[in-house]
């Protein structure tokens, strides 16, 4: 199995960005959740990052939230995401990234909790609440499991911060592109070009950046200012909730299609059209 850091050699490669698509496990089913997946591999997502559905998720907006909430309303449990993992992870090209807050870690205990996921396929892991002071021990544990646990660079963090987050990240490191939580922005902030600039200074470790890009035009912007990787959440989760179940799946695909071709060069897309 190709780790995260190898798979974003491959891409730099070939000069491509990432594409990584976040969605929320349970919502609207576990099974909804299992063929978006397959969706989502298959029509250009490089990594697909998955929610676990948490009570009080602090860094996630209206969206992802209400899909939490909707999630753990029908009695979705982290047991239940890991079988359906167990048996979708081996079908996908795709490495799955875990999104879940600190406490079901804590909870379950690090060891524990990292060889579930690990046993499972899952590659990489996003802990937002989990300050870098503290992740040593779960950085260290993760890598034994060979899972890379990635840290968030905030647009307030300072130049020492940045270098410090930047060292400890495993696989990517992941620039939220907005002060506050996720959610669907009209444009990205310019100050993201800037932390792009600031991180490649002191790091040549992939950047993905996430939080408020929700459409192709912003994904080739963030690409143009030489991100590594274009994380898209809340406009998948959105496009989960909204129609009949077809017309859910229809509207990832299309959505994902869309942003992997608005992050490709005219070149690379004629070389896939010419295979």
């Amino acid at each position: 199995m190709t780790s995260i850091s190898n798979s974003f050699q491959t891409l730099r490669d070939r000069q491509q960005c990432a594409l990584i698509p976040f969605i929320t496990a349970g919502d609207p089913n576990l099974e909804t959740t299992a063929q978006a997946l397959r969706i989502l591999d298959r029509n250009g997502a490089d990594f697909i990052e998955l929610g676990i559905p948490y009570s009080d998720p602090l860094a996630d907006g209206p969206v992802i939230q209400a899909a939490a909430t909707r999630a753990l309303q029908k009695g979705t449990k982290l047991e239940q995401v890991l079988e359906m993992l167990q048996a979708v992870t081996p079908t996908l090209k795709a490495p799955i990234i875990l999104f879940t807050y600190y406490n079901p870690i804590l909870h379950r205990g690090i060891k524990t909790f990292l060889a579930q996921i690990a046993a499972v396929g899952v590659q990489g892991l996003v802990v937002p609440d989990l300050p870098l002071e503290e992740a040593e021990e779960l950085i260290q544990t993760a890598a034994s499991f060979g899972i890379e646990v990635i840290l968030l660079v905030a647009p307030t963090s300072s130049k020492d911060r940045i270098l410090a987050i930047a060292r400890q990240s495993q696989g990517f490191i992941y620039l939220v592109s907005v002060t506050g939580v996720t959610g669907i922005r009209a444009q990205i902030q310019d100050r993201v070009k800037d932390l792009i600039t600031d991180l490649r200074s002191v790091t040549d470790k992939p950047i993905g950046v996430g939080f408020g890009i929700s459409g192709p035009e912003q994904a080739h912007q963030v690409r143009e200012w030489g991100a590594d990787a274009v994380i898209v959440g809340s406009a998948f989760v959105k496009r989960l909730a909204e129609g009949s179940p077809t017309e859910r799946l229809q509207a990832v695909e299309k959505l994902c299609q869309e942003l992997k071709a608005a992050i490709t060069p005219v070149s690379l897309q004629q070389v896939v059209s010419a295979k």
